[in-house]
């Protein structure tokens, strides 16, 4: 007999668990969350959050994205990238990146309710743990993840307490591994992964300084610091990374693999943050050094039976493009409203099946969008003459010809210019983040063909109503005046249905039904004289469907099922919507 049952067991407290953990108890999920260590996150180290992730912080609460917001660094403080031969030295250029160049931003505020900030993995951590256990989570520090064994009914999972040193067992319906890049959990299912681990070394250095002289006066999250010959290792690159404005840094250094990894002290972090910054008399206060590997590798199944992986266990790769946490806490938001809907008795345990289907695609495009990245440096060291080897002297010189008066010269600089806005690929990448379209047994088709992207679907977020789409964002009015997102009347673990003016029977349908199914289902009329109004038309442009249609949405935001108008028995077709993708 176990020693503690649970409905859903959550090995790991990062971004993926901690977020799992509060949707879960947000939606009245009984759960347990255990870390093997006796902290959260002590190094910041996934930063970048964008508007989806905010978006799932937002259906958890107003105050939860509050509170995010007020630990950030806000969107114009991450500013523009910085190339630099040293933050004292001369600059080489910079990118309007993060949603900062009017365009970007433009399109930003269009896209969502939220805001692209930089919340270090040390916020972010106990924010989503605080949610989860103030609202019914049981957590375990210190408490080890051994193995586990399923059966037709749940999983027994045998863990250690490290403080007692005793192997307890926990009994749960279901489990999910958010263990990380080396994740246990993982190599206990035997999930297929493709691709390779530890491909590059580098070095983490955090550690307080005020740079305020040097920087504050071109904000930035990143500052990338190219200096030819560099005698501390790595590529000839180093980046200085903004954790607290403008007195806490992370600096980021590569490393040969093929050999043992360095030990940073003092005198070796000093050493390197003097040179890269470019202050020899330079005093900082070492908080931590660590190593770690570049990987680029990413499961093609996130699903044995009952055990789920998400998060790192997941995909494992480079901090290029920010999408780690992002991903991360994106993973839980689709597998936790499942979970309950399966739990609940809502939805047949088929549902299931479409969690691997619509987060393993995700995976790969992230591991091979970040692990992309950085090749996408070489056209920077090809412009500035560092890519052909040569001696320092020698790149040094080629580095200070762009300042010629020659027509060589003056084609470097253009090769430079472009090198630099090409990187826009990973720091400026909306699509990618909000660009995803689900096709699995949890979408039901309307029978259209899916919206071709008119524009790079990489760069630019393109929304659509398209069943598997997340719902597009527009502002509607309630009656006192206040602004509401289309996202807003949405989520929170609930179904919803959005109509219009002619579409009253859709209302109808979604009330029987919600008391046929015992499903949490709200719809909702957007028009003249109704709840909610539509004053700039921005909803009747996005939706895609007549007033009389109708969107179903799913707890995740996403689109489920539409209808382009009114059928003639709409509350059959809306029953058979619910029914494929509830698999029920």
């Amino acid at each position: 007999m176990a020693d503690i049952t649970t409905d859903v067991l959550i090995i790991g407290t990062g971004p993926a668990g901690g977020a799992t953990a509060a949707l879960l108890s947000s939606y009245g999920i009984e759960n347990m969350a255990v870390n093997r260590y006796r902290w959260l996150a002590n190094t910041p180290r996934a930063h970048i959050t964008n508007q989806r992730t905010m978006e799932v912080l937002r259906d958890l609460g107003r105050d939860v994205e509050a509170e995010a917001y007020m630990h950030a660094t806000g969107q114009d403080l991450m500013g523009e990238n910085v190339f630099c031969e040293s933050l004292a030295g001369e600059e080489l250029g910079r990118m309007k990146s993060w949603g900062t160049h009017p365009l970007s931003r433009a399109e930003h505020q269009l896209t969502s309710p939220t805001h692209m900030n930089d919340l270090p993995q040390t916020f972010m951590e106990p924010l989503l743990f605080k949610t989860a256990c103030s609202r019914g989570t049981q957590a375990r520090l210190s408490t080890e993840y051994l193995r586990h064994e399923q059966d037709a009914e749940g999983v027994t999972t045998t863990c250690l307490d490290r403080l007692t040193g005793q192997e307890i067992t926990i009994r749960s319906k279901y489990l999910v591994g958010a263990d990380g890049g080396n994740s246990r959990v993982a190599e206990g299912c035997g999930l297929p992964f493709e691709g390779q681990m530890g491909v590059d070394g580098s070095m983490n250095i955090l550690f307080r300084a005020d740079l305020s002289k040097y920087v504050a006066h071109r904000p930035s999250v990143l500052y990338w610091v190219m200096q030819p010959g560099a005698d501390v290792g790595g590529i000839g690159m180093g980046l200085v990374r903004m954790v607290r404005p403008w007195n806490e840094w992370l600096i980021v250094w590569g490393y040969d693999i093929s050999g043992p990894p360095p030990q940073v002290d003092q005198a070796l972090a000093t050493k390197i943050a003097r040179q890269l910054v470019g202050d020899p008399e330079l005093e900082i206060e070492l908080i931590s050094a660590s190593t770690w590997t570049v990987n680029n590798m990413y499961a093609t199944e996130l699903r044995d039976r009952r055990v789920f992986i998400m998060g790192d266990a997941a995909h494992r790769h480079p901090p290029s493009n920010g999408l780690g946490s992002n991903t991360s806490i994106q993973d839980a938001f689709n597998l936790s409203w499942k979970l309950a809907a399966v739990l609940k008795g809502e939805a047949g345990e088929a549902l299931l099946e479409s969690y691997s289907a619509e987060r393993a695609p995700v995976a790969k495009q992230i591991v091979t969008r970040a692990n992309k990245s950085i090749t996408e440096f070489g056209p920077i060291f090809e412009a500035l003459g560092m890519g052909g080897g040569g001696t320092t002297e020698e790149m040094q010189a080629n580095m200070d010809a762009r300042a010629e008066a020659t027509d060589a010269a003056e084609e470097q600089r253009e090769k430079l210019r472009r090198a630099i806005a090409a990187k826009h690929y990973e720091f400026d990448a909306h699509g990618v983040e909000m660009n995803h379209r689900y096709r699995s047994r949890a979408v039901a088709s309307d029978g259209t063909e899916e919206p071709a992207f008119r524009q790079d679907p990489e760069l630019h977020f393109e929304p659509t109503s398209w069943p598997g789409a997340r719902l597009p964002h527009a502002w509607l009015f309630d009656e006192t005046g206040e602004k509401h997102s289309t996202l807003d009347l949405c989520g929170h673990g609930q179904w919803t249905l959005l109509t219009g003016i002619g579409g009253e029977p859709w209302v109808a349908a979604a009330e029987a039904l919600a008391a046929e199914m015992g499903l949490p289902l709200t719809a909702h009329v957007i028009g003249p004289r109704r709840a909610w109004l539509d004053h700039t038309g921005d909803w009747a442009r996005a939706r895609e469907v007549s007033d009389s249609g109708c969107i179903l949405v799913r707890p995740d935001h996403h689109v489920a099922w539409r209808s382009t108008g009114l059928p003639e028995a709409p509350q059959d077709d809306l029953r058979r919507a619910l029914g494929q993708v509830l698999a029920l």
